[in-house]
């Protein structure tokens, strides 16, 4: 992407058109659905997040595409290797055990809101069918499109306009945080997104991110909306056991080790 041609302005009015695109035809879709049938609420909640999100690139692939730019390029859309992958994959499971301990730490000092207890009341899934949309919702469709139009777009035009990698991903990471529009994990939804930002960097490809983006949100719905009871062997005294946490820093230490030895393109 040519810097001279893209203004800093210009990269992050895409971004926000985007976003408000998605917001804004999910809402359209949720007020059609719920005025015309007499369909259950929470299938259209759901419907109107996987078409929202999914919506979210139009902006973003119209754009290049007036600008006559390498989708695959632009948006880091770059293939890796197979190890790579396993490497992201090792790392996603890791972070992701010892973001929840995190968050299982704060919540002694801050317990949870109110407004998050209620949002989970009502993404829970009350049929097969619901699940399924939900899935497609939180574990596909959001993570391909965050990742393409955050880590694909808009910080690979940040690290080249600005020739500073870290500066990127920390603003980028923030915007990103900030959208999730959720005060209460602001810190949490900043820390995954610098480590979906250094894994995009890092490999060349939004791939790996896509990965840990994906792990991240479905590892989340499992223990939110299943009735999968692994407290026995998860949970020790309301927090994470011990020994799931050191084969979590394990197995971030070993996805960690291969993502920066390994040339991911390759």
């Amino acid at each position: 992407m040519n810097n001279n041609t893209l203004t800093l302005r210009t990269a992050f009015v895409v971004v926000i058109a985007s976003i408000l695109s998605a917001l804004l035809v999910g809402w359209l879709v949720m007020g059609i659905g719920l005025a015309t049938t007499e369909t259950p609420t929470k299938f259209y909640t759901f419907l109107s997040v996987i078409i929202g999100q999914g919506f979210m690139l139009v902006p973003l692939l119209g754009f290049l595409k007036l600008r006559n730019e390498p989708i695959v390029k632009r948006l880091r859309l770059n293939p890796v290797s197979k190890n790579i992958a396993l490497c992201a994959a090792s790392l996603a499971l890791g972070l992701t055990v010892l973001s929840d301990e995190l968050d299982r730490v704060i919540q002694i000092v801050f317990p949870q809101p109110d407004y998050i207890l209620d949002l989970n009341i009502a993404l829970q899934p009350d049929s097969a069918i619901g699940f399924i949309l939900l899935f497609l919702a939180i574990v596909i469709i959001a993570p391909v499109g965050e990742e393409l139009l955050f880590r694909g777009f808009l910080q690979q035009f940040l690290e080249q306009h600005w020739k500073d990698v870290t500066r990127a991903i920390l603003v980028t990471s923030l915007f990103f945080a900030i959208i999730h529009m959720n005060s209460y994990w602001l810190i949490q939804i900043y820390i995954l997104g610098i480590f979906l930002g250094y894994l995009s960097w890092r490999t060349g490809s939004v791939i790996p991110s896509l990965i840990l983006h994906a792990i991240n949100n479905g590892t989340a719905l499992i223990f939110s909306f299943t009735e999968l009871n692994l407290d026995n062997i998860y949970l020790w005294h309301d927090h994470v056991a011990p020994w799931i946490i050191i084969l979590s820093i394990g197995l971030f230490t070993y996805g960690f080790k291969g993502i920066n030895l390994t040339d991911g393109q390759k």
